[in-house]
Order: C-alpha cells, then structure tokens, then sequence
C-alpha cells in the first residue's frame, strides 16, 4: 500500500509542472483572447470581481466574446500569415529531411571512433549565441556579402544576387537555424539499427543505393518524423529569423503576434493568434509523440 501510494506521487510533479507552467498560462491567454482591447492596465477587458461573488462571476463570462477569432478569420492579413508560417515551415522542413537524412546517415556509418567528434560539430553551432548566427547571414546574403562576392569571383555571376530581405534568405535561415533538430534524431534511429538487415540485402544481391532505399530509409521513418516534429513546430512560429532576414512583406504568426503585443498593444488579439498558433501545432505534436513511441517500440 505505501508503495503504491510513493509509485502515484513520484507522478504527481509532472502534472504540476505542466498544470503550473503550461495549462495555468494558457488558460489566462484563453481569457485574454475573448476579451476586448483597452486602455488601462492591463490593457483588456473585463476584469473578474473576485470581491462580487456569483454575480461577479455571471458578468465576467458574459462580457467575454470570440470577436478577436471572427476578426482573424476574416482578416486577410491574418490568414496570409497563417499561410505564410505553414509554407516557411513546411519548405524549411522539407528540406531538412533532404539535406538531414544523407547526414545522419553519414555519420551512423562512420567509424565509432569519429562519431562522437562528428556528432560535436553538428551541435558546435548552439555553442554560440542565436541572434548572432543570423545576423552572420545577414553579412552573407547581402548583395555586396561573402556569397556573391565568392559567386562572382567564380565567374557563376556576373552581378549581385538579391537574396537577402526574400523567402530565400528566410528559408536558408529556417534550414540553417534547424538542421541539429533533424539530424540528431535521425542518427540516433540509424546508428540503432541492426547492421545484419543490410548484411542480408547486401547477400540478396541488392546494390547499396537499393539496401538504402529499401531497408534504412523505411526503417528511419521514426526518426525523420521526430526530427520534423522538432523542426516544424518551432518554426511556425518563428519571429528573429523573418525579422532580420525576410523582407516587408514577410507574414509568419510570430511576426504577427509581436506586432499585435508591442506595437499595436491589442493583448486580446495577439492572445487570439497565439491560441491559433498553439492550434496548428498540436497535430504536429501528435505525429511526434506517435513517432517516439513507435521508435521506442522498434527499438
């Protein structure tokens, strides 16, 4: 009995956390997203009456509205942003399964030996600060920065490319910034994989491009879609990278929900998109938590 009374409370700080952390603030920014924008502080109404009992409580809910959701829903700028952040994300993430996958593999075939130093130059880049990763490629993508200057030196362009302040430039900023995300996660996949499977379609007679294509690639699904998982997601609402490297015209939710905070100080309706935000993701989420648990069943 006392052990199974300790087995329950060693559960409980999980759920504490994500109750205090997690579903406490969303809560308050649910709140927030069915008010109405004012000028007080904080700047939105109403404000619950803890002092006017029932009656507090009955005109505290009946004042709260869904006009914010109506507005994003018939908003063009909204929508296009939302749009916008799925297409960023889904481009960047495309690309990080292409370029991560050739990696991972790279380096799960790699001598035991160098695999720890390999896997340390991936991670190499969180050694430094973020921001100033971007605005590195701030210096490489203009039109006078270090690409076009080797591009044109190389006699592949006769003039300046216009990269920067594009959805290039955002999207080479998405697939730089998130590359760790989708290789270290495919590595782990591969590097756990029985090596006699690709022993045995090798003695079938199978070149090592099919042995690839036929028997490590399905086998690493799991881990490309947990490296998508751990890119898309964050990227949706990404705000630095569309700030410093995309142009004007660049429309991503974080983008958008900055603006709505600081700028515009309407707290209900940035709260209104950070809920939509937190809506798109979840599928993601799911796909992931799906894919964990079915690597952990492989494994």
């Amino acid at each position: 009995m006392a052990s199974r009374i300790f087995a329950r409370l060693l559960r409980l700080p999980p759920f504490l956390w994500l109750g205090a952390f997690f579903l406490l603030p969303f809560l308050v920014t649910l709140k927030i997203s069915l008010s109405e924008p004012a000028t007080a502080i904080p700047p939105y109404l109403p404000l619950l009456d803890w002092q006017g009992g029932l009656d507090g409580w009955s005109s505290f809910l009946e004042a709260l509205n869904f006009t914010n959701y109506i507005t994003l829903a018939q908003d063009d700028l909204y929508q296009a942003a939302t749009l916008g952040s799925l297409f960023y994300a889904g481009t960047a993430t495309a690309i990080l399964a292409v370029i991560g996958t050739p990696i991972a593999y790279a380096l799960a075939r790699a001598p035991l030996r160098w695999q720890p130093l390999l896997v340390a130059l991936v991670v190499v880049p969180f050694w430094t600060s973020f921001l100033i990763r971007i605005y590195a490629w701030i210096a490489i993508l203009k039109q006078e920065g270090l690409l076009n200057l080797v591009l044109m030196r190389l006699g592949v362009i006769s003039q300046p490319l216009v990269i920067l302040n594009t959805d290039v430039a955002v999207i080479i900023g998405l697939v730089y910034a998130y590359l760790p995300f989708m290789v270290l996660p495919l590595y782990a996949v591969m590097n756990r994989l029985d090596p006699s499977l690709r022993e045995a379609a090798a003695d079938l007679g199978a070149s090592p491009a099919r042995v690839f294509w036929t028997v490590t690639l399905p086998l690493s699904l799991p881990g490309i879609m947990a490296g998508a998982g751990l890119c898309f997601i964050p990227m949706v609402g990404e705000f630095v990278i569309p700030d410093l490297l995309g142009g004007s015209e660049t429309l991503m939710l974080g983008r958008v929900l900055w603006s709505e905070f600081f700028s515009n100080r309407d707290w209900p309706l940035a709260a209104a998109v950070a809920v939509v935000l937190l809506v798109i993701v979840i599928a993601p989420v799911v796909l992931f938590r799906d894919s964990l648990r079915a690597g952990g069943e492989g494994a």
